[in-house]
């Protein structure tokens, strides 16, 4: 008997804006879409910016704009003959259903969906959606307002969601994005020992702070970092320690 194949639902979320959940989607994305072989798709719910969506046009415009880019991506198309992963715009309402819908009604199987969600947990059908997700990672930096908003988010989400029992998570993991390696704050020693206190799952990697993480690419650039289309340059992605991070993101979501 055939078995059925599983799309794992993930998502990069936290209720604190800034702190890079539509970058991480993207770049976690493209990693696994156009440098590893597996099937993805995003599904934007970040009302009312969608930045995955506009980042998908800025992208598109820049990959014919750059010749470097343009190389890259014909170079890529013919080597994986991958079309680029779709990114659709769905509210948090049915926004499950939408997902499993696609999912079984895809020609390729999906591996992966990412969900791009509302920072807010008032957003009518967020909580369900929350719920439906496998894998959630939630991005922090050593900031205080970030940092209160973070554990009340998580302390909802195991209190509230999980311990309902009514939920497909099988893990929350937060992660120190933004670290400056020249300084040493003291609010990283706290709040590790705050969410270890918790009982909160911590992931090991960190990513170092970064212009990339914020920057679009430029007409005149050689190297792509954060991209819909293409995947991020291998020594960018070693400079902040996101290769790191990939490897952990991968054993984690046991893909």
């Amino acid at each position: 008997m055939k078995t059925k194949h599983k799309t794992l639902f993930v998502a990069f979320s936290s209720q604190k804006g800034g702190v890079g959940k539509s970058t991480f989607t993207a770049i976690a994305a493209s990693i696994l879409h156009y440098r590893l072989g597996y099937n993805v798709a995003i599904f934007d719910c970040d009302f009312p910016q969608y930045s995955l969506i506009k980042m998908r046009t800025r992208d598109m415009a820049m990959v014919m704009e750059n010749d470097v880019f343009k190389r890259i991506a014909y170079k890529q198309f013919t080597t994986i003959n991958k079309k680029a992963y779709p990114i659709m715009k769905h509210k948090a309402e049915g926004l499950l259903e939408a997902a499993h819908d696609f999912a079984e009604s895809s020609t390729v199987p999906i591996d992966v969906i990412f969900f791009d969600l509302p920072g807010t947990v008032n957003t009518p059908g967020i909580l369900k959606a929350l719920a439906g997700m496998h894998h959630i990672f939630t991005p922090i930096t050593a900031d205080r307002l970030v940092m209160e908003s973070t554990l009340v988010f998580t302390q909802l989400m195991t209190d509230v969601i999980m311990k309902k029992g009514e939920t497909s998570i099988e893990n929350i993991s937060l992660f120190w994005n933004q670290v400056d390696g020249r300084e040493r704050s003291p609010l990283y020693d706290i709040y590790n020992e705050l969410i270890s206190d918790l009982g909160l799952s911590f992931m090991q990697s960190q990513i170092m702070n970064s212009m990339r993480f914020r920057k679009e690419s430029e007409a005149v650039a050689k190297t792509v970092f954060r991209s819909t289309i293409l995947p991020p340059d291998k020594r960018l992605m070693k400079a902040c320690r996101l290769d790191q991070f990939m490897t952990e993101f991968l054993r984690t979501i046991q893909l």
